[in-house]
């Protein structure tokens, strides 16, 4: 179980999660739907395993292409020998088999929306390592995680809730889909050197070490300003539905973005030698805790709603 367990990478989970949950507190707060707890909780199980299965794929055809030969401290079942590549790629396989059905099941329910957004989402999640053009492998990564666990993510788990797709969950979840890109930049950031030597191509291969530095902070301060300039249009009648001042709280998440950061700018002389190692490990709790806020600005503003009349 241990070594399944590692295999899953669970820790990995709420960078997919954060964005179904997101979406449904938007359906209910802003949408005024009647939240569907079954629907729910299936939207959920089902991004989970497809991400699970989306991530063991990607170590099959990591560990196959020669790229992923180092021990990482909570991940890498393949790489420590506990599993093998075959049992890995009939695993990923049965996650994605077990996802794509119960995506199928949403979709009986709820209509030809989800059904879209669901393959589409299955798509980019299989093609990220797989086939003749892989997303990971020619600097596309970064846009496969901005669409599938920020974007689409919100927009499927409305949609699930609404039945109708809108433009408000998919606009609102760009500050949550930046900071789930700059996960996946820092790790690509750290492996720029293997990547190359790898004949991989990533953004941050792309971009060199220094203009990443610049990237990584764009990723990081962009969703606050994103989130600033959707209010000023919403409350200046722009753009509907107009968004709750309550969103102001997620610049709390500010002061644990600052120290980021400074950890990629002396990434050459770290103050604890595992602080760039572990920068997206660090990002991933930075989007955690930024989701957080957001959902809980939605929760407050509804109440603040029913209190005020």
């Amino acid at each position: 179980m241990q070594k399944w367990w590692v295999a899953c990478r669970p820790f990995a989970l709420p960078a997919s999660t954060m964005s179904v949950i997101f979406g449904t507190a938007m359906a209910v707060t802003v949408g005024n739907a009647r939240f569907n707890l079954p629907l729910f909780l299936a939207s959920l199980f089902a991004m989970a395993v497809l991400h699970t299965g989306s991530n063991m794929l990607n170590d099959v055809f990591d560990y196959k292409k020669g790229i992923d030969r180092r021990v990482n401290p909570v991940s890498g079942a393949v790489v420590r020998g506990w599993i093998t590549p075959r049992q890995a790629l009939r695993a990923a396989l049965l996650l994605l088999t077990a996802g794509t059905t119960v995506g199928l099941a949403i979709a009986f329910f709820v209509g030809l929306p989800v059904l879209l957004l669901g393959l589409l989402g299955v798509v980019v999640g299989v093609i990220y390592t797989w086939g003749p053009l892989p997303l990971k492998f020619n600097a596309l990564g970064d846009l496969a995680v901005f669409l599938n666990f920020g974007v689409l993510g919100s927009l499927g788990a409305w949609t699930v809730q609404t039945g109708t797709p809108a433009l408000a969950p998919a606009l609102w979840a760009v500050p949550i889909s930046l900071l789930v890109v700059a996960i996946l930049h820092a790790n690509n950031w750290r492996d720029i050197r293997s990547d190359r030597a790898a004949g991989i191509k990533t953004m941050a291969g792309v971009l060199g070490d220094n203009r990443s530095e610049t990237y990584y902070n764009c990723m990081l301060l962009l969703p606050f300003a994103i989130v600033l300039l959707l209010l000023v249009l919403s409350w200046a009648d722009l753009l509907q539905p107009r968004m709750p001042l309550t969103f102001l709280i997620t610049f709390g998440a500010l002061f644990k973005a600052l120290p980021l950061i400074k950890k990629g700018r002396n990434r050459e002389t770290p103050r604890n030698p595992h602080d760039f190692v572990a920068l997206d490990g660090d990002t991933a709790r930075l989007n955690l805790l930024f989701g957080l806020l957001s959902t809980a600005a939605l929760g407050l503003s509804a109440v603040l709603d029913l209190l005020t009349g």
